[in-house]
């Protein structure tokens, strides 16, 4: 347990870094570009986010997950990853001109263009990130991608200052790549081979398939909305679609993806060991929602002096959107880490499974709703989001013998904290006008409620944070010589 925790405090100083340059980097960008270039690359960067699903192509978690690796397993996953990267690359390159001739918008070209180079040196780097995600080095994962994420900024604000529009994200990207695999040479585990081999080959597929065809459904259920809206609704809707979405995403990028890069190499060698992974799930999802929760209901009470102060009057239109999706993320905090455990205890057909029928589901909702205006879209998005939970939940009852029981005590106690640390937030909307000191008091009022209610709970969340606190005035002690 130890160990997880100290991976974990890695893996948000890592987290909470890149979402701090992320931020910082949004608020500039969202000023220095309309948002019709922010929506030409918004497209773009979702098209290719679905591509670097299948340059994946499941390595990154069979590295991860894998009973056994040694040389010649890493040998035939280079092989996977860089015949599958570079014919994406040239696929892309050969799609660029058809896809902007579709949504009309001759700059995603140039845009798509540029992403495709990624797709060069991305296996080396991502190889090499999965090993130290297995083998738990995520002091050398924080230093990798920090440099991504500040090389990234740096060149997308420096060429949006010299007006290259939507084209200076897209170099911002490439930047990004390059700089992350310069940083990663000297950190690359000794037994990560650069030359590929063949032998092995079948194994790696065997994984990859099952575990890359749910991946990329998935990842099509999170872009339906902004391509389809992007073709029927305009760019510019994309932009405003994406803001909304940007503040949701702001408690995965903050919490789930830190605690996923060490959930799934914990539930790993927890399945490799034969023991119960109920027991880890149950109280992932306890500490989840005790943060999630109140993250989600602070969001929707005060979502527009929080669009105004980040991005700008121009996006007050995203804060509709955000109060209609927050229930469903919420919900969905119950079951984010369900991925992992199913991939660790062997079930990928079954993750690939749930994902195809939740995004089947997702894409139904969404076609109708484009067709009548963005908030409507919110609400498919709500219903898409409303059956996945459903359906992992009868999946986890299933093959993991969590039933609904045990999830409603898992997040009884995180219930009582979220509604505690709401009285706040609660309060400032109906005494103050929408601005900065609404937000103000909303936030020093939520805070202190919120650690109330974590302590006179006696919820689990307490004990890791005294933990943690404990090793924050240790370290302090030893720095100081005593």
């Amino acid at each position: 347990m130890g160990t997880a925790r100290r991976s974990l405090l890695f893996s948000f100083g890592e987290r909470y870094t890149a979402l701090l340059i992320a931020t910082v980097g949004s608020m500039l960008i969202a000023r220095m570009l309309a948002p019709a270039d922010i929506g030409v690359y918004s497209i773009g960067a979702v098209l290719v986010g679905l591509a670097q699903v299948l340059r994946d192509f499941g390595v990154g978690q069979y590295v991860v997950a894998a009973p056994a690796l040694g040389r010649a397993q890493l040998r035939a996953a280079l092989a996977v990853a860089l015949a599958s990267a570079w014919l994406l690359a040239l696929l892309v390159l050969c799609a660029s001109g058809p896809v902007a001739a579709f949504y009309g918008e001759p700059r995603l070209r140039d845009v798509l263009r540029l992403l495709a180079l990624n797709f060069v040196l991305l296996p080396f780097t991502a190889l090499t990130l999965s090993l130290l995600r297995r083998q738990l080095r995520l002091a050398s994962i924080y230093v990798i991608n920090t440099a991504h994420a500040g090389a990234q900024l740096l060149c997308t604000l420096w060429l949006a200052a010299h007006g290259y529009g939507c084209l200076s994200l897209a170099w911002g990207a490439a930047a990004a790549t390059l700089t992350a695999f310069a940083v990663s040479l000297p950190l690359r585990p000794a037994e990560l081979p650069w030359l590929p081999a063949l032998a092995g080959v079948r194994d790696v597929l065997r994984f990859g398939v099952p575990a890359t065809g749910g991946n990329v459904i998935d990842e099509a259920g999170v872009a339906a909305p902004d391509l389809i809206v992007g073709k029927l609704l305009g760019v510019a809707d994309v932009a405003l679609f994406g803001k909304a979405q940007g503040l949701l995403s702001l408690f995965s990028q903050a919490v789930t993806s830190a605690i996923a890069p060490v959930m799934l190499p914990l539930f790993a060698a927890q399945a490799r060991a034969g023991r119960d992974l109920r027991a880890s799930y149950l109280l992932t999802v306890s500490c989840m929602t005790a943060v999630a929760w109140p993250f989600f209901a602070l969001l929707a009470l005060l979502a527009l002096p929080i669009i105004n102060i980040l991005y700008g009057e121009q996006w007050e239109g995203a804060a509709g959107l955000i109060r209609i999706m927050c229930c469903s993320a919420a919900l969905y905090s119950m079951f984010s880490m369900a991925r992992y455990l199913f991939v660790a205890a062997g079930q990928v057909r079954v993750q690939a499974r749930l994902d195809t029928l939740a995004v089947a589901v997702r894409v139904a909702a969404v076609l109708p709703a484009a067709l009548v205006s963005l908030h409507w879209v919110a609400a498919a998005v709500v219903l898409g989001s409303v059956f996945r939970c459903w359906l992992t939940w009868r999946y986890l009852e299933q093959f993991a013998g969590i039933g609904g029981a045990a999830l409603l005590a898992a997040v009884a106690r995180s219930a009582v904290v979220t509604a505690l640390t709401s009285l706040a937030p609660l309060a400032a909307v109906l005494a103050l006008p929408p601005g900065t000191a609404q937000l103000l008091v909303a936030v020093a009022g939520a805070v202190p409620l919120w650690l109330a209610g974590i302590v006179l709970c006696r919820h689990p969340l307490a004990r890791e944070i005294e933990c943690a606190w404990r090793k924050v005035v240790r370290g302090d002690v030893v720095r100081r010589g005593g």
